[in-house]
């Protein structure tokens, strides 16, 4: 891709993912690895800045002896995903008109 990913945009899609359902760090980070060209080690400081924003929080669960860490979706961080989505939607539609979209 010849785009730069910026942080909001990984903000975005990392709360997207999430609006989904609780997920682990390894489930989160391959799911979006199977998206866009991101590597764990860009996303884990990804998952600390929203946690320390309040945007989500953490929990661990035992699993198969040991504990997974999972992310779930604060509030604050569904209002935060709406305006990142009305946001793509402005965004997405300037670009349309700027670039064209063939269809």
């Amino acid at each position: 891709m010849g785009f730069q990913i910026t942080a909001a945009l990984l903000d975005a899609c990392v709360l997207s993912i999430l609006s989904g359902g609780d997920t682990y760090g390894y489930e989160l980070t391959q799911g979006l690895k199977d998206k866009l060209q991101v590597s764990e080690s860009t996303l884990y400081p990804v998952l600390r800045r929203l946690q320390g924003g309040g945007l989500l929080r953490t929990y661990d669960q035992p699993w198969q002896g040991r504990n997974r860490r999972y992310y779930s979706i604060t509030d604050g961080g569904r209002a935060q995903l709406a305006q990142f989505r009305r946001d793509w939607s402005q965004f997405r539609d300037q670009l349309n008109s700027l670039l064209g979209s063939e269809g």
